[in-house]
C-alpha cells in the first residue's frame, strides 16, 4: 500500500516519477518543490537494528532492567535504555559506523563491548554478559582496570567513572568493607609536585565514591606520589613501565 514518507521526502508539492537504480543504489524523482520542474537525486539511508543481550557470565541467565548506554567513536553517551524481560535493548544506528555498548547492573561488574562497523542494514545482535561483582574482590584489594587521569588533572573522566562505579557496586555488595585509595604517579615531574597531584587524584577518588552514596567512613584515600613504584626503573623507565606506576590501588582495611 502507498505511504506517504512526509518531509523531506514527499511534500505539499508535485513530487512524482520516482525511479530507483539498485547498481548505483540510488533515486531519482521529479519536483517542483524548488519553483521549477527538476530532477532530484535521492540516497537512501542505511539503517541498521543493534540488539544487546545482558546475561549473568557465570549462570547465562538474563539480566532484565540493566542499563546498556549506546556510543560514538569520540565516546559521547547517544542513548541509555534499561533491558526488557528478555534482557535485550535494541538500538536503530546507520551502517558503517562503529560503536560501543556499555552494560552495568546491580551486583555485577559493569562491561564494555566494542561493536564494529556493519555495510549493510539489518539486524545485528551483541551478546553482552557481566561478570558477578565478586569477581573484583580479592582477600587484600578491589581490582580494577587503570582509573585514568587526563594530563596534569585531576578530576574524574567519564572514563574513570565508569570503573569507580565497579568500586560502588563491590562496597554495596559488601556493607562491612572499608577502602582505602592510594594513589600514585610515575616519576616524572618534581618529587613534591608529584605527592600534591596524588593527593588531589586521591580526594577526587574519594569524593566521587561518596557522591555515589557509600558513607565517607567506609573509604579514605592518600596520595603517595612516586614514592611506591610498581617499576623501580628509575631516569630509564619505558612509556609501559610509566603507565604501570601511575596506577590507583583499593585496598581492603576492613
Amino acid at each position: 500500500m502507498p505511504q506517504n514518507l512526509g518531509k523531506p521526502v514527499t511534500t505539499e508539492k508535485d513530487d512524482f516519477s520516482f525511479t530507483y537504480d539498485k547498481e548505483k543504489d540510488l533515486g531519482f524523482f521529479a519536483s517542483n518543490r524548488s519553483g521549477n520542474d527538476d530532477l532530484f537525486l535521492a540516497k537512501p539511508l542505511c539503517g541498521l537494528e543493534l540488539i544487546a543481550r545482558v546475561t549473568d557470565a557465570k549462570t547465562g541467565a538474563v539480566l532484565a532492567g540493566a542499563k546498556v548506554s549506546i556510543l560514538d567513536t569520540q565516546n559521547n553517551v547517544m542513548a541509555t535504555e534499561s533491558a526488557d524481560a528478555k534482557g535485550e535493548v535494541s538500538y536503530r544506528v546507520e551502517c558503517g559506523k562503529a560503536y560501543t555498548l556499555q552494560a552495568s547492573k546491580e551486583g555485577y561488574e559493569s562491561g564494555t563491548f566494542p561493536v564494529g562497523s556493519e555495510p549493510k542494514g539489518g539486524e545485528r545482535r551483541v551478546d553482552a554478559p557481566l561478570d558477578p561483582i565478586e569477581k573484583i574482590i580479592t582477600p587484600t584489594e578491589v581490582v580494577l582496570n587503570p582509573i585514568f587521569f587526563e594530563f596534569d588533572k585531576h578530576n574524574i573522566t567519564r572514563e574513570g567513572a565508569f570503573e569507580l562505579d565497579k568500586l560502588v557496586e563491590a562496597m554495596k555488595a559488601r556493607p562491612e568493607m572499608v577502602i582505602m585509595v592510594k594513589a600514585h604517579t610515575d616519576s616524572r615531574g618534581s618529587d613534591a609536585y608529584n605527592m600534591t597531584l596524588s593527593e588531589r587524584r586521591a580526594k577526587s577518588t574519594v569524593q566521587y565514591v561518596i557522591s555515589k552514596g557509600i558513607d565517607r567512613s567506609r573509604i579514605t584515600g592518600k596520595g603517595y606520589g612516586e614514592t611506591e613504584p610498581k617499576v623501580a626503573c628509575g631516569d630509564s623507565c619505558t612509556e609501559e613501565q610509566h603507565a604501570r606506576n601511575r596506577r590507583s590501588e583499593f585496598l581492603i582495611v576492613k
